[in-house]
């Protein structure tokens, strides 16, 4: 059964030269105990869908399309339900700790305060109880409650983040970049924390970065985004292995290959700049940094085409190959 499901999601925020379009109708599903992985460049449209999913975009955007929570809507919840929702069953991990925490209050009155307005029994002491037992799950002393953010480090605030995000215990956690500021040591303890509480506690989680090596660690399946759209959805080690889709190729050759002893391979990149999204290129709209481009790229809009078993690639070469369905 899914926790989340996503259909024909479009957001497009108004500026003075009329509406921009940040998301494009994505559909996406996250199964109860799933890890899904949400990849792509800077300004591809990610963290609107998080911020889409718990209505906390500005009143300019424009949003049509549904997230489903278990078959309800949140985008039609009256408030006094969303308030429920918001933490309570829904939880994210923002991408900059150092923003996401009060910096005058400890960071152990700040877990507990969330307990307890999603649970009416708790009391200020059992509150700061649980708050220190969260922090312990995350690997933190729990002395450490009574700290405030600028006493902890990068690392340490993270793990105060994700502890807050599992004080009330939700359906579905959203982390969105949590490691993005992070040292690459400190980002592989916080990736295995992670995958550790999603084990134990069976999570379900939407994970959402630009660096897929991240998501091939902690993901069931990954989509892929360009431009407002997903361009390619399927298994983390199919994304990882065979990638379908030639920006899902582009942006996995970005980071290196490195094995036990010997450095395999050194990044490729890509070229050019993401759309600018008041004027996304017709037709497909990675066509234009595309190594693969030909001349039906330009004129149509590709479709999520079948690309093999639980896989989708929205790329004509895939159609025209008749490649969709295994034989």
């Amino acid at each position: 059964m899914s926790v989340l499901e996503i259909r024909d999601l479009r957001v497009s925020y108004s500026t003075r030269g009329g509406p921009v379009p940040a998301v494009r109708g994505v559909g996406l599903d996250v199964e109860r105990g799933q890890v899904v992985g949400l990849a792509g460049e800077s300004g591809c449209g990610k963290s609107t869908i998080a911020a889409a999913i718990l209505r906390l975009l500005p009143k300019d955007a424009e949003v049509g399309g549904q997230c489903l929570l278990e078959g309800e809507d949140i985008l039609e919840m009256n408030w006094g339900r969303l308030r429920q929702v918001r933490w309570g069953e829904i939880s994210i991990i923002f991408q900059g700790a150092l923003h996401g925490l009060n910096p005058v209050k400890r960071v152990g009155e700040q877990i507990a305060e969330a307990i307890m307005i999603h649970d009416p029994k708790a009391t200020e002491k059992t509150a700061l109880a649980k708050a220190g037992e969260l922090v312990e799950q995350v690997k933190l002393p729990a002395r450490r409650t009574l700290d405030y953010p600028h006493e902890l480090s990068g690392g340490q605030k993270q793990r105060v983040m994700i502890a807050m995000a599992l004080a009330c215990g939700p359906k579905l956690v959203i982390a969105d970049e949590p490691t993005t500021a992070l040292d690459v040591m400190v980002q592989a303890q916080v990736l295995n924390l992670m995958k550790d509480l999603q084990r134990d506690l069976g999570l379900s989680m939407l994970f959402i970065t630009h660096d897929l090596s991240v998501l091939i660690e902690v993901c069931d399946r990954i989509s892929v985004m360009y431009a407002g759209k997903i361009m390619e959805e399927a298994a983390a080690e199919d994304i990882f292995k065979a990638p379908r889709h030639p920006y899902t190729k582009a942006l996995g050759a970005a980071f290196p290959e490195i094995g036990d002893l010997t450095y395999r391979g050194a990044p490729t990149g890509l070229g050019g700049d993401p759309p600018d999204p008041q004027a996304i290129p017709e037709g497909c709209s990675f066509h234009p940094r595309c190594p693969l481009v030909f001349e039906r790229c330009p004129k149509e809009e590709p479709e999520l085409y079948p690309a093999g078993e639980g896989r989708k690639a929205a790329c004509f070469l895939i159609e025209d190959a008749k490649e969709a369905v295994p034989s």
